[in-house]
């Protein structure tokens, strides 16, 4: 409960920063808005019944689309899947019975209290990026990887996504 307390708080007054670092003390450089220490734990992609009910979503909008299992981030107006495997599996009973309040939204950096951008998190600064949990094989080090989590391998060098069944990987 406390480290709830903690995250919402944290989330709550990043609007008033620019840079924000979860799992660490600071974040590594000035071209950062959020960034997340070197624990074996991804981010979990917020869940959506599908890409089509997605509104108002901008390029770069990252989903776990639960009506094929898959992840997804927006480009060019299209969803592309980064899931490529189509034996995903998630249990949803988590959130069937949650009622979702459409307004909820934490934005993150320098315009982060003027930006309208539709998202559940949004980081609003022009001129920085999110930096990834950087785990070290995350397919072996992840105990137990839930739907829709995404991280950055540092041993392979690629973006590591997790269908609910298996991990994904995408190398430049």
């Amino acid at each position: 409960m406390k480290k709830i307390i903690v995250l919402i708080l944290l989330l709550f007054f990043s609007m008033f920063f620019s840079q924000v670092a979860i799992g660490k003390t600071s974040v590594s450089n000035s071209s950062v808005s959020l960034e997340f220490g070197n624990e074996n734990r991804g981010v979990i992609l917020p869940w959506v019944t599908s890409a089509a009910s997605v509104l108002n979503a901008v390029d770069g909008t990252l989903i776990y689309d639960i009506s094929d299992k898959k992840v997804k981030y927006l480009s060019s107006g299209t969803w592309v899947d980064l899931s490529v495997d189509t034996t995903g599996v998630v249990d949803t009973s988590l959130q069937d019975s949650k009622t979702e309040i459409a307004t909820a939204k934490v934005a993150i950096g320098n315009n982060a209290s003027t930006d309208t951008t539709s998202g559940i998190l949004v980081l609003s600064d022009t001129n920085k990026a999110m930096i990834l949990p950087k785990i070290a094989s995350p397919h072996l080090n992840i105990i137990n990887p839930s739907a829709g989590m995404i991280a950055y391998d540092t041993v392979a060098h690629q973006l590591a996504v997790f269908n609910g069944t298996v991990w994904s990987f995408w190398k430049p």
